[in-house]
Protein backbone atom coordinates (compact mmCIF):
# COMPACT_ATOMS: atom_id res chain seq x y z
CA UNK A 1 0.00 0.00 0.00
CA UNK A 2 1.52 3.22 -1.37
CA UNK A 3 2.07 5.83 2.02
CA UNK A 4 2.36 9.53 2.80
CA UNK A 5 4.26 10.78 5.37
CA UNK A 6 3.70 13.56 8.14
CA UNK A 7 6.64 15.41 10.03
CA UNK A 8 4.47 14.98 13.39
CA UNK A 9 2.77 12.05 15.10
CA UNK A 10 -0.25 10.16 13.92
CA UNK A 11 -3.04 11.59 15.06
CA UNK A 12 -7.20 10.93 14.94
CA UNK A 13 -7.74 12.72 12.43
CA UNK A 14 -4.97 14.52 9.97
CA UNK A 15 -4.70 17.01 6.75
CA UNK A 16 -2.56 17.07 3.91
CA UNK A 17 -1.82 19.91 2.13
CA UNK A 18 -0.65 21.80 -1.28
CA UNK A 19 1.71 19.63 -2.64
CA UNK A 20 0.93 16.09 -1.37
CA UNK A 21 -2.80 16.85 -1.52
CA UNK A 22 -2.50 17.47 -5.34
CA UNK A 23 -0.40 14.70 -5.22
CA UNK A 24 -2.98 12.38 -3.73
CA UNK A 25 -5.65 13.82 -5.90
CA UNK A 26 -4.18 14.15 -9.31
CA UNK A 27 -1.48 11.72 -9.43
CA UNK A 28 -2.86 9.00 -7.37
CA UNK A 29 -6.23 9.79 -8.29
CA UNK A 30 -7.46 8.95 -5.13
CA UNK A 31 -11.34 9.61 -3.72
CA UNK A 32 -13.38 10.18 -0.65
CA UNK A 33 -13.60 6.47 0.75
CA UNK A 34 -9.97 5.22 -0.28
CA UNK A 35 -7.03 4.39 2.11
CA UNK A 36 -3.75 4.65 1.74
CA UNK A 37 -0.87 3.83 4.41
CA UNK A 38 0.47 6.84 6.39
CA UNK A 39 3.58 7.29 8.83
CA UNK A 40 4.26 9.74 11.43
CA UNK A 41 7.48 11.11 12.98
CA UNK A 42 9.23 8.03 14.65
CA UNK A 43 8.56 5.68 12.50
CA UNK A 44 4.93 5.15 13.78
CA UNK A 45 2.68 3.57 11.05
CA UNK A 46 -1.06 3.00 10.09
CA UNK A 47 -4.00 3.33 7.55
CA UNK A 48 -6.10 5.96 7.07
CA UNK A 49 -9.31 6.78 5.57
CA UNK A 50 -9.93 9.96 3.12
CA UNK A 51 -12.75 11.76 4.27
CA UNK A 52 -12.87 15.06 1.99
CA UNK A 53 -10.17 15.81 -0.91
CA UNK A 54 -9.57 19.04 -2.94
CA UNK A 55 -6.79 20.00 -4.74
CA UNK A 56 -5.19 22.12 -1.66
CA UNK A 57 -6.80 19.77 1.35
CA UNK A 58 -6.70 16.27 1.69
CA UNK A 59 -8.69 15.13 5.36
CA UNK A 60 -7.79 11.56 6.70
CA UNK A 61 -9.17 9.70 9.37
CA UNK A 62 -6.71 7.17 11.12
CA UNK A 63 -8.24 3.53 11.08
CA UNK A 64 -5.83 1.72 12.82
CA UNK A 65 -2.04 1.59 13.43
CA UNK A 66 -0.21 -1.32 12.24
CA UNK A 67 3.46 -2.61 12.65
CA UNK A 68 6.45 -1.02 11.53
CA UNK A 69 7.85 -1.89 8.42
CA UNK A 70 11.52 -1.61 8.97
CA UNK A 71 14.13 -3.55 8.91
CA UNK A 72 15.65 -4.79 12.50
CA UNK A 73 18.90 -3.16 11.57
CA UNK A 74 19.83 0.06 9.83
CA UNK A 75 22.18 -0.25 7.18
CA UNK A 76 23.55 2.89 5.87
CA UNK A 77 25.00 3.10 1.68
CA UNK A 78 28.04 5.59 1.69
CA UNK A 79 27.97 5.55 -2.45
CA UNK A 80 31.38 7.17 -4.10
CA UNK A 81 29.93 9.50 -6.75
CA UNK A 82 29.33 7.48 -9.90
CA UNK A 83 29.74 9.41 -13.62
CA UNK A 84 25.91 10.90 -15.26
CA UNK A 85 22.64 10.16 -13.51
CA UNK A 86 23.43 6.92 -12.04
CA UNK A 87 22.72 8.15 -8.38
CA UNK A 88 19.03 8.90 -9.14
CA UNK A 89 18.88 5.43 -10.06
CA UNK A 90 20.90 4.20 -6.40
CA UNK A 91 18.93 6.22 -4.57
CA UNK A 92 15.16 5.26 -5.62
CA UNK A 93 16.55 1.21 -5.15
CA UNK A 94 18.69 1.43 -2.21
CA UNK A 95 15.32 3.21 -0.53
CA UNK A 96 13.30 0.22 -1.81
CA UNK A 97 15.81 -2.46 -0.06
CA UNK A 98 14.92 -0.73 3.51
CA UNK A 99 18.33 1.44 3.36
CA UNK A 100 18.57 3.69 6.82
CA UNK A 101 20.46 6.28 4.67
CA UNK A 102 22.70 7.26 1.95
CA UNK A 103 25.68 9.00 2.23
CA UNK A 104 27.16 10.45 -1.21
CA UNK A 105 31.20 9.79 -0.85
CA UNK A 106 34.18 11.89 -2.80
CA UNK A 107 36.43 9.72 -3.01
CA UNK A 108 40.40 9.71 -4.83
CA UNK A 109 39.16 8.15 -8.12
CA UNK A 110 35.85 9.94 -8.32
CA UNK A 111 35.17 11.40 -11.15
CA UNK A 112 32.55 13.43 -10.15
CA UNK A 113 33.38 16.71 -8.30
CA UNK A 114 30.08 18.65 -7.30
CA UNK A 115 30.68 22.87 -6.22
CA UNK A 116 28.82 23.59 -3.05
CA UNK A 117 25.87 24.79 -4.84
CA UNK A 118 25.22 21.87 -7.01
CA UNK A 119 26.01 19.97 -4.03
CA UNK A 120 22.79 21.42 -2.51
CA UNK A 121 20.72 21.01 -5.67
CA UNK A 122 22.06 17.42 -5.76
CA UNK A 123 20.65 16.54 -2.38
CA UNK A 124 17.33 18.20 -3.04
CA UNK A 125 16.95 16.03 -6.02
CA UNK A 126 17.87 13.06 -3.99
CA UNK A 127 15.75 13.58 -1.18
CA UNK A 128 13.12 14.22 -3.40
CA UNK A 129 13.62 10.80 -5.10
CA UNK A 130 13.60 9.38 -1.22
CA UNK A 131 10.00 10.20 -0.66
CA UNK A 132 8.41 9.38 -4.08
CA UNK A 133 10.38 5.91 -3.44
CA UNK A 134 9.49 5.43 0.22
CA UNK A 135 6.17 6.22 -0.67
CA UNK A 136 5.98 4.07 -3.45
CA UNK A 137 7.34 1.13 -1.11
CA UNK A 138 5.64 1.47 1.94
CA UNK A 139 8.10 2.69 4.50
CA UNK A 140 7.77 3.63 7.56
CA UNK A 141 10.17 6.37 7.42
CA UNK A 142 12.10 8.62 4.03
CA UNK A 143 15.78 7.88 4.52
CA UNK A 144 17.86 10.90 4.11
CA UNK A 145 20.00 11.23 1.72
CA UNK A 146 23.29 13.02 2.75
CA UNK A 147 25.65 15.08 3.20
CA UNK A 148 28.57 15.25 1.16
CA UNK A 149 31.61 13.52 2.98
CA UNK A 150 35.12 12.68 2.30
CA UNK A 151 36.54 9.53 3.24
CA UNK A 152 38.21 11.50 6.73
CA UNK A 153 34.91 12.11 7.43
CA UNK A 154 33.46 9.02 6.58
CA UNK A 155 35.14 7.20 9.78
CA UNK A 156 33.55 10.04 11.98
CA UNK A 157 30.39 8.62 11.23
CA UNK A 158 31.39 4.62 12.95
CA UNK A 159 29.94 4.07 16.40
CA UNK A 160 30.20 1.10 18.94
CA UNK A 161 27.27 -0.63 17.04
CA UNK A 162 27.88 0.06 13.32
CA UNK A 163 30.64 -1.83 11.54
CA UNK A 164 32.18 0.19 8.31
CA UNK A 165 31.64 -2.51 5.28
CA UNK A 166 33.98 -2.07 2.28
CA UNK A 167 32.54 -3.64 -1.01
CA UNK A 168 36.35 -4.69 -2.74
CA UNK A 169 37.77 -6.69 -5.23
CA UNK A 170 41.34 -6.66 -4.25
CA UNK A 171 43.56 -8.54 -1.69
CA UNK A 172 42.54 -9.29 1.80
CA UNK A 173 38.73 -9.40 1.25
CA UNK A 174 36.46 -12.31 2.58
CA UNK A 175 33.04 -13.09 1.82
CA UNK A 176 29.83 -10.97 2.36
CA UNK A 177 28.50 -14.18 3.69
CA UNK A 178 30.63 -14.71 5.88
CA UNK A 179 30.82 -11.54 7.92
CA UNK A 180 26.85 -11.77 8.30
CA UNK A 181 27.19 -15.02 9.32
CA UNK A 182 29.61 -14.20 11.84
CA UNK A 183 28.41 -10.36 13.15
CA UNK A 184 24.59 -10.55 13.02
CA UNK A 185 22.58 -8.20 14.58
CA UNK A 186 25.23 -5.48 13.88
CA UNK A 187 24.24 -1.92 11.92
CA UNK A 188 26.42 -1.85 8.78
CA UNK A 189 27.80 1.34 7.13
CA UNK A 190 28.42 -0.51 3.20
CA UNK A 191 31.17 1.41 0.91
CA UNK A 192 30.96 1.26 -2.50
CA UNK A 193 33.58 2.70 -4.60
CA UNK A 194 33.35 4.44 -7.85
CA UNK A 195 33.67 3.44 -11.25
CA UNK A 196 37.47 3.46 -10.92
CA UNK A 197 37.53 1.72 -7.75
CA UNK A 198 39.15 2.65 -4.18
CA UNK A 199 42.88 3.73 -3.87
CA UNK A 200 45.07 1.56 -1.99
CA UNK A 201 45.88 4.19 0.56
CA UNK A 202 41.77 4.64 1.32
CA UNK A 203 41.48 0.51 2.09
CA UNK A 204 44.64 1.20 4.18
CA UNK A 205 43.50 3.88 6.32
CA UNK A 206 39.59 2.31 6.65
CA UNK A 207 41.02 -0.75 7.83
CA UNK A 208 42.82 0.84 10.36
CA UNK A 209 39.64 1.96 11.38
CA UNK A 210 38.24 -1.81 11.42
CA UNK A 211 36.98 -1.82 8.34
CA UNK A 212 36.32 -5.46 6.71
CA UNK A 213 36.68 -5.94 3.27
CA UNK A 214 33.58 -7.80 1.26
CA UNK A 215 33.78 -9.61 -1.70
CA UNK A 216 30.63 -10.22 -3.67
CA UNK A 217 31.78 -13.56 -5.45
CA UNK A 218 33.00 -14.45 -8.75
CA UNK A 219 31.70 -11.67 -11.01
CA UNK A 220 32.49 -7.67 -10.76
CA UNK A 221 29.64 -5.57 -10.48
CA UNK A 222 29.11 -2.48 -11.32
CA UNK A 223 29.17 0.99 -8.93
CA UNK A 224 25.90 0.96 -9.36
CA UNK A 225 25.15 -3.04 -8.99
CA UNK A 226 27.48 -3.51 -6.33
CA UNK A 227 25.44 -1.98 -2.99
CA UNK A 228 22.07 -3.43 -4.13
CA UNK A 229 23.48 -6.78 -4.18
CA UNK A 230 25.22 -5.81 -0.88
CA UNK A 231 21.77 -4.72 0.78
CA UNK A 232 19.56 -7.48 -0.47
CA UNK A 233 22.26 -9.93 1.22
CA UNK A 234 22.12 -8.10 4.54
CA UNK A 235 18.37 -7.85 4.52
CA UNK A 236 17.82 -11.76 3.56
CA UNK A 237 20.14 -12.22 6.41
CA UNK A 238 18.41 -10.08 9.31
CA UNK A 239 15.20 -11.67 8.05
CA UNK A 240 13.79 -8.95 6.16
CA UNK A 241 13.82 -10.08 2.69
CA UNK A 242 12.45 -13.33 1.51
CA UNK A 243 10.03 -13.10 3.90
CA UNK A 244 9.48 -15.71 7.19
Amino acid sequence: MRRIFFDGPLSETMTASGELARHIGLSLRMAVGDRLGVAGAGGQCGQAEIVSISTEAVRLKLTELTASPEPPVAVWLAQALPKGDKMDLIVQKAVELGVQGILPLQTTHCIVRYEPAKQAEKLRRWQKISLEAAGQSGRGIVPVVGPFLTWQQLFERITPQTQLLILYEGEGTQGLRRILTQQPGKDWIVVVGPEGGLSEDEVRRAEERGALLAGLGPRVLRAETAGFAALSAIMYQCGDLGGT
